[in-house]
């Protein structure tokens, strides 16, 4: 467990910037090709679509998820990222599906740079900058230039900062279409969310603002006594366009504030998202909060929502905002 705690905190702080990729092999382009896509401040040309695709973990599910939603799983040689829920119908099953190129994973359960270049991949994605750091024993964007392999991270992960957003989303599934031959998914995946979530908006628009919580119950993210509360994040957008507001957004520059009881304490919460990263019973983890904090009107009336993948960057953040949406504002 706290192995998989390194790895989701290491994604989290995006702290390492990307590097250079130097492309796919030298052979004749496949008709639509090539395809260049702009990734962490370098260009990106593909010569074909990727057909041994390795998937790093980083305590992700976004980029694997997306690659299930655009139907690409027979494209993946060797995926390290699960987190054995979904808010998506079947979504696990099918993660849990896929081949994991039976690599023996390192301290920070991802992939070692011997065992990477071992796979042979035609294209890596990586959830954060750092999935490429040679300092960490990772494979890095020139290893994997070297032979024939181009890298991916989504745009809000190069270690560049910035509010994320749904459209950081967009962004990501709409770069893997291109890069894959299948924007027309892309665009699909993309419109039926923006349809989705433009449904919810003009319900919440004119309708009070409650005051919610996200927290990941367990996660150690920092010295505080509640160190894994979401402070910036694409959760934001995502509570916004639900009719909420973060009430810790401002608490911390960085994804998560470190706070204690005090804090908790005296804030004034309307409701709570519990975030269920390898939780036996996050349900549980919910009615604890309430025992801890009464005083809530979140725990007064024992309101709470139990969230995994969509609330991170990928496929799903439609699902989120209507479920958040439908905990806040039920129907009349």
């Amino acid at each position: 467990m706290q192995f998989k705690r390194t790895a989701l905190a290491l994604v989290f702080l995006a702290i390492a910037g990307c590097g250079t990729s130097t492309g796919a092999a030298q052979q004749p382009p496949a008709p639509g090709y090539p395809v260049t896509v702009s990734n962490c401040g370098k260009d990106i040309t593909v010569q074909r679509p990727p057909s041994r695709t390795v998937v790093m973990n980083g305590g992700s599910v976004a980029e694997v998820s997306t690659l299930v939603a655009l139907g690409l799983g027979d494209r993946i040689v060797a995926n390290s990222q699960s987190y054995g829920a979904s808010d998506e119908p079947g979504r696990a099953e099918a993660i849990a599906k896929l081949p994991t190129g039976g690599i023996k994973l390192n301290d920070q359960m991802d992939i070692p740079r011997e065992a990477m270049l071992g796979l042979r991949p035609d294209f890596v994605l990586a959830t954060y900058g750092g999935g490429f750091d040679g300092s960490r024993g990772f494979a890095t964007r020139e290893d994997l230039g070297a032979i024939g392999a181009n890298t991916y991270v989504p745009a809000k992960m190069c270690g560049t900062g910035g509010k994320q957003t749904v459209e950081d989303s967009y962004e990501m599934i709409r770069d893997l279409g291109r890069i894959y031959g299948v924007s027309d998914r892309a665009e699909r995946l993309i419109e039926d969310s923006r349809r989705r979530i433009a449904q919810v908006e003009a319900r919440v628009k004119d309708k009070q603002k409650p005051r919610v919580m996200l927290i990941i119950p367990g996660m150690d993210m920092g010295a505080g006594d509640f160190s894994s509360v979401g402070a910036q994040g694409i959760w934001n957008d995502i509570i916004a366009r639900a009719g909420g507001v973060n009430a810790f957004a401002d608490s911390a520059p960085q994804l998560f504030a470190n706070l204690s009881k005090e804090q908790l304490a005296a804030a004034q919460l309307d409701a709570v998202i519990i975030v269920n990263y390898q939780n036996p019973d996050p349900n549980a983890s919910a009615t604890k909060l309430y025992d801890q904090f009464p005083q809530w009107a979140a725990a007064k009336a024992k309101r709470h929502v139990v969230l995994s993948d969509s609330i991170y960057f990928g496929p799903n953040n439609a699902t989120a905002v209507e479920r958040i949406a439908a905990l806040l504002h039920p129907a009349q």
